[in-house]
Protein backbone atom coordinates (compact mmCIF):
# COMPACT_ATOMS: atom_id res chain seq x y z
CA UNK A 1 0.00 0.00 0.00
CA UNK A 2 1.72 3.47 -1.22
CA UNK A 3 1.78 5.64 2.03
CA UNK A 4 2.49 9.53 1.53
CA UNK A 5 5.58 10.68 3.05
CA UNK A 6 5.54 14.39 4.58
CA UNK A 7 8.91 16.25 4.77
CA UNK A 8 8.71 19.14 7.25
CA UNK A 9 11.39 22.38 7.25
CA UNK A 10 11.75 24.16 10.23
CA UNK A 11 12.60 27.96 10.62
CA UNK A 12 15.17 28.66 12.98
CA UNK A 13 15.27 31.18 15.77
CA UNK A 14 18.36 32.99 17.15
CA UNK A 15 19.78 30.84 19.24
CA UNK A 16 19.71 27.91 16.47
CA UNK A 17 21.03 30.00 13.50
CA UNK A 18 24.58 30.92 15.74
CA UNK A 19 24.88 27.19 15.67
CA UNK A 20 24.49 26.70 11.50
CA UNK A 21 28.24 28.89 11.47
CA UNK A 22 29.43 25.22 10.81
CA UNK A 23 26.96 24.20 8.17
CA UNK A 24 28.60 27.07 6.37
CA UNK A 25 32.12 26.55 7.06
CA UNK A 26 32.56 29.21 9.11
CA UNK A 27 32.13 31.80 6.47
CA UNK A 28 33.29 35.34 5.91
CA UNK A 29 30.36 36.24 3.60
CA UNK A 30 28.97 39.16 5.17
CA UNK A 31 25.09 38.26 4.20
CA UNK A 32 24.88 35.05 5.62
CA UNK A 33 26.74 36.37 8.83
CA UNK A 34 24.25 39.08 8.91
CA UNK A 35 21.76 35.88 9.32
CA UNK A 36 23.58 33.80 11.48
CA UNK A 37 24.31 35.97 13.91
CA UNK A 38 20.41 37.53 14.08
CA UNK A 39 20.47 40.88 12.52
CA UNK A 40 18.26 39.83 9.18
CA UNK A 41 16.92 37.52 7.18
CA UNK A 42 15.88 33.60 7.69
CA UNK A 43 17.35 30.36 8.23
CA UNK A 44 15.65 26.99 7.67
CA UNK A 45 16.65 23.35 8.57
CA UNK A 46 15.37 19.86 7.77
CA UNK A 47 16.24 19.16 11.74
CA UNK A 48 15.78 21.56 14.74
CA UNK A 49 18.45 19.41 16.46
CA UNK A 50 20.69 17.60 14.11
CA UNK A 51 19.95 19.28 10.61
CA UNK A 52 21.72 18.35 7.54
CA UNK A 53 20.90 20.52 5.45
CA UNK A 54 20.03 24.39 5.64
CA UNK A 55 18.86 27.39 3.55
CA UNK A 56 19.91 31.06 5.21
CA UNK A 57 17.81 33.90 2.76
CA UNK A 58 18.60 37.44 3.13
CA UNK A 59 16.29 40.01 1.21
CA UNK A 60 17.18 37.85 -2.79
CA UNK A 61 20.23 36.20 -1.52
CA UNK A 62 19.83 32.54 -0.42
CA UNK A 63 22.43 29.86 0.57
CA UNK A 64 22.15 26.51 1.06
CA UNK A 65 25.05 23.94 2.92
CA UNK A 66 25.65 21.01 3.86
CA UNK A 67 23.80 17.54 1.87
CA UNK A 68 21.90 18.86 -1.35
CA UNK A 69 21.15 15.17 -1.51
CA UNK A 70 18.68 15.14 1.86
CA UNK A 71 15.42 14.45 2.29
CA UNK A 72 14.41 17.34 2.57
CA UNK A 73 16.64 19.53 0.09
CA UNK A 74 13.74 19.45 -2.32
CA UNK A 75 11.75 21.12 -0.24
CA UNK A 76 14.20 24.16 1.45
CA UNK A 77 14.49 24.25 -2.97
CA UNK A 78 11.10 24.82 -3.17
CA UNK A 79 11.05 27.75 0.07
CA UNK A 80 11.82 30.30 -2.34
CA UNK A 81 10.21 33.54 -3.25
CA UNK A 82 10.24 34.39 -7.15
CA UNK A 83 13.20 35.71 -9.02
CA UNK A 84 15.71 34.97 -6.35
CA UNK A 85 19.50 34.85 -6.36
CA UNK A 86 20.99 31.50 -5.24
CA UNK A 87 24.54 30.90 -4.24
CA UNK A 88 26.30 28.02 -3.21
CA UNK A 89 29.74 26.64 -2.84
CA UNK A 90 30.15 23.30 -3.85
CA UNK A 91 30.20 21.67 -7.36
CA UNK A 92 27.71 18.97 -6.11
CA UNK A 93 25.34 21.79 -4.51
CA UNK A 94 25.70 23.41 -8.13
CA UNK A 95 24.65 20.39 -10.18
CA UNK A 96 21.73 20.01 -7.72
CA UNK A 97 20.63 23.24 -8.07
CA UNK A 98 21.37 23.48 -12.18
CA UNK A 99 19.07 19.65 -12.41
CA UNK A 100 16.14 21.01 -9.70
CA UNK A 101 15.37 24.22 -11.73
CA UNK A 102 16.67 23.47 -15.05
CA UNK A 103 14.62 25.85 -17.21
CA UNK A 104 13.94 28.17 -14.77
CA UNK A 105 17.21 29.22 -14.03
CA UNK A 106 20.09 32.13 -15.74
CA UNK A 107 23.77 31.34 -14.52
CA UNK A 108 26.03 34.62 -14.19
CA UNK A 109 28.72 35.30 -11.97
CA UNK A 110 29.79 38.40 -9.09
CA UNK A 111 33.56 39.11 -8.44
CA UNK A 112 34.00 38.59 -4.46
CA UNK A 113 36.61 40.88 -3.47
CA UNK A 114 39.42 40.36 -0.39
CA UNK A 115 38.20 41.73 3.28
CA UNK A 116 41.13 43.31 4.37
CA UNK A 117 40.86 47.00 5.96
CA UNK A 118 44.68 47.69 5.22
CA UNK A 119 43.58 47.92 1.62
CA UNK A 120 41.59 51.01 1.71
CA UNK A 121 43.53 54.19 2.35
CA UNK A 122 41.33 56.75 4.35
CA UNK A 123 43.30 59.44 2.75
CA UNK A 124 43.18 58.49 -0.50
CA UNK A 125 39.25 57.41 -0.02
CA UNK A 126 38.64 61.13 1.04
CA UNK A 127 40.17 63.02 -1.92
CA UNK A 128 36.96 61.57 -4.19
CA UNK A 129 34.69 63.47 -1.85
CA UNK A 130 36.07 66.76 -3.26
CA UNK A 131 35.04 65.52 -6.51
CA UNK A 132 31.38 66.29 -6.45
CA UNK A 133 30.24 67.96 -9.66
CA UNK A 134 28.43 71.47 -8.79
CA UNK A 135 24.61 71.40 -8.57
CA UNK A 136 24.43 68.13 -6.50
CA UNK A 137 24.49 67.86 -2.53
CA UNK A 138 26.24 65.08 -0.57
CA UNK A 139 23.89 64.08 2.70
CA UNK A 140 23.62 61.64 5.11
CA UNK A 141 20.79 59.19 5.12
CA UNK A 142 18.40 60.32 7.97
CA UNK A 143 14.89 59.14 8.39
CA UNK A 144 13.46 62.01 6.15
CA UNK A 145 15.61 60.72 3.34
CA UNK A 146 15.34 57.43 4.27
CA UNK A 147 11.30 57.93 3.81
CA UNK A 148 11.65 60.26 0.46
CA UNK A 149 10.09 58.60 -2.44
CA UNK A 150 12.53 59.59 -4.91
CA UNK A 151 15.29 57.39 -2.53
CA UNK A 152 12.88 54.54 -2.59
CA UNK A 153 11.91 54.99 -6.12
CA UNK A 154 16.32 54.75 -6.94
CA UNK A 155 16.48 50.89 -5.24
CA UNK A 156 13.97 49.35 -3.08
CA UNK A 157 17.26 47.11 -2.10
CA UNK A 158 18.30 50.04 -0.05
CA UNK A 159 15.97 49.07 2.88
CA UNK A 160 13.64 46.05 1.68
CA UNK A 161 15.62 43.64 4.15
CA UNK A 162 14.77 45.94 6.93
CA UNK A 163 11.84 45.42 9.56
CA UNK A 164 10.60 49.07 9.21
CA UNK A 165 12.75 52.57 8.11
CA UNK A 166 13.02 52.67 12.10
CA UNK A 167 14.97 49.54 11.63
CA UNK A 168 16.96 50.46 8.75
CA UNK A 169 17.87 53.96 10.92
CA UNK A 170 18.98 51.93 13.44
CA UNK A 171 20.80 49.50 12.35
CA UNK A 172 22.36 50.75 8.76
CA UNK A 173 23.95 53.49 7.83
CA UNK A 174 24.59 55.54 4.34
CA UNK A 175 24.68 58.43 2.21
CA UNK A 176 22.64 59.99 -0.96
CA UNK A 177 23.37 62.48 -3.25
CA UNK A 178 20.46 65.06 -4.17
CA UNK A 179 19.72 67.31 -7.29
CA UNK A 180 17.05 69.48 -6.88
CA UNK A 181 16.01 68.37 -3.95
CA UNK A 182 15.69 64.90 -5.33
CA UNK A 183 17.88 61.53 -4.42
CA UNK A 184 19.67 60.80 -7.69
CA UNK A 185 22.52 58.15 -5.85
CA UNK A 186 22.88 56.26 -3.07
CA UNK A 187 25.35 54.23 -0.94
CA UNK A 188 23.93 52.19 1.59
CA UNK A 189 24.17 49.31 3.84
CA UNK A 190 22.66 46.79 1.96
CA UNK A 191 22.91 43.98 4.99
CA UNK A 192 24.57 44.53 8.25
CA UNK A 193 26.36 42.24 10.52
CA UNK A 194 28.70 42.07 13.90
CA UNK A 195 31.65 43.80 12.36
CA UNK A 196 30.07 45.94 9.26
CA UNK A 197 27.67 46.38 6.71
CA UNK A 198 27.89 45.34 2.96
CA UNK A 199 27.05 48.05 0.28
CA UNK A 200 24.91 48.91 -1.95
CA UNK A 201 25.13 51.65 -4.69
CA UNK A 202 22.66 52.60 -6.94
CA UNK A 203 22.53 56.08 -9.30
CA UNK A 204 19.68 57.50 -11.37
CA UNK A 205 20.55 56.75 -14.92
CA UNK A 206 20.03 60.31 -16.22
CA UNK A 207 22.61 61.04 -13.43
CA UNK A 208 25.49 58.19 -14.22
CA UNK A 209 28.77 58.68 -15.24
CA UNK A 210 29.56 61.93 -13.29
CA UNK A 211 31.67 60.33 -10.22
CA UNK A 212 28.65 60.39 -7.95
CA UNK A 213 28.96 56.80 -7.39
CA UNK A 214 32.25 57.50 -6.18
CA UNK A 215 31.19 60.26 -4.03
CA UNK A 216 28.40 58.61 -2.21
CA UNK A 217 30.51 54.63 -1.67
CA UNK A 218 33.63 57.06 -0.34
CA UNK A 219 31.67 59.17 2.02
CA UNK A 220 29.90 55.43 3.13
CA UNK A 221 33.19 53.51 3.54
CA UNK A 222 34.67 56.90 5.62
CA UNK A 223 32.22 57.00 8.00
CA UNK A 224 32.60 52.93 8.30
CA UNK A 225 36.01 52.98 9.08
CA UNK A 226 35.54 56.01 11.14
CA UNK A 227 32.89 53.43 13.37
CA UNK A 228 35.52 50.45 13.43
CA UNK A 229 33.15 48.85 11.01
CA UNK A 230 34.30 46.89 7.44
CA UNK A 231 32.45 48.21 4.46
CA UNK A 232 32.24 44.88 2.57
CA UNK A 233 32.32 45.29 -1.14
CA UNK A 234 30.86 42.90 -3.34
CA UNK A 235 30.20 43.44 -7.11
CA UNK A 236 27.37 42.38 -9.64
CA UNK A 237 29.33 43.61 -13.04
CA UNK A 238 32.27 44.43 -14.50
CA UNK A 239 31.49 48.13 -13.64
CA UNK A 240 31.18 47.57 -10.01
CA UNK A 241 34.14 45.51 -10.00
CA UNK A 242 36.07 49.00 -11.61
CA UNK A 243 34.57 51.40 -8.42
CA UNK A 244 35.91 49.18 -6.01
CA UNK A 245 39.20 48.67 -7.55
CA UNK A 246 38.87 52.79 -7.61
CA UNK A 247 38.82 52.87 -4.27
CA UNK A 248 41.42 50.23 -2.75
CA UNK A 249 39.60 47.20 -3.01
CA UNK A 250 41.38 43.69 -3.99
CA UNK A 251 39.73 41.36 -6.33
CA UNK A 252 39.42 38.07 -4.76
CA UNK A 253 37.69 35.88 -7.42
CA UNK A 254 34.60 35.34 -9.52
CA UNK A 255 31.92 33.34 -8.16
CA UNK A 256 29.28 31.91 -9.88
CA UNK A 257 25.49 32.77 -8.80
CA UNK A 258 22.55 31.61 -9.98
CA UNK A 259 18.97 33.70 -10.94
CA UNK A 260 15.80 31.77 -10.43
CA UNK A 261 12.79 32.00 -11.72
CA UNK A 262 9.45 30.78 -10.13
CA UNK A 263 9.59 27.61 -9.88
CA UNK A 264 6.13 26.33 -10.30
CA UNK A 265 4.91 23.34 -7.74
Amino acid sequence: MWKEVIIIIYKTDINLRKQLFSMFGNTNNTIILSCLQGDMGTAWVDNLTTPTVAQVSVDIFVFYAWDPHAKATEELLLNLPKDILVIVNTNEWKNRIETFYKGSIEKFQRYAFKKNPEHLNYNHIQSFLSKLPEGYELKKIDTSLAQDPSFQSLSEDFTSQYISIDDYINKGLGFCILHKGQVVCGASSYSVYDGGIEIEIDTHPDHRRKGLATVATSALILDCLHRGKYPSYDAANLESVALAQKLGYVLDKPYDTYYIHSKEN
